[in-house]
């Protein structure tokens, strides 16, 4: 007697059955580490910006950036914290340079958009609970109207 080898229907559909299953659970996982990564990632952006708007202050209030008397101190654009400005203390005229480069906020959807153009910015003379650009940067924030795991809105982190 000749005996086949191979699976019956029944296996292959209690397989799948499984497979499946396993998939549908393993999905919002996938999704969640994902956002998480995102968030992670926005975390760290956020505080290298402000860690250099706040170098640029320090730098700017031991006099190292000229300044007029009606300035905050702080940068006019994202941009000055890349192309540097020039120490004012340096008998060469050597520049201060605060970032390599300005991180992309990772909820900003359109990748064509250039990185600083992607984040929110405060003035100086604005209010907290109502951000508006202005003369300087003195923060930035997420343009994201997505909420957190947390349940916070990125754009108040």
């Amino acid at each position: 007697m000749r005996r086949l080898c191979g699976f019956t229907l029944i296996e292959v559909l209690i397989t799948a059955a499984i497979v499946g299953t396993l998939a549908t659970i393993a999905l919002p996982m996938a999704e969640i580490t994902v956002r998480r990564t995102h968030e992670t990632e926005l975390r760290r952006a956020v505080r290298d910006i402000r860690d250099a708007l706040d170098a640029y202050k320090r730098a700017s209030d031991e006099g190292r950036i000229q300044r007029s008397p009606d300035q905050s101190g702080f940068p006019q654009s994202l941009a000055a914290l890349v192309d540097g400005v020039t120490d004012a203390k340096s008998p060469s005229g050597a520049k201060i340079y605060f970032l390599r480069r300005i991180p992309r906020d990772p909820f900003y959807s359109d990748t064509g958009v250039p990185a600083a153009q992607t984040w929110g910015s405060r003035s100086y003379d604005s209010p907290a609970d109502a951000p508006k650009p202005g003369r300087d940067v003195f923060d930035v924030y997420s343009l994201s109207d997505q909420k957190g795991l947390n349940g916070v809105p990125y754009r108040q982190w």
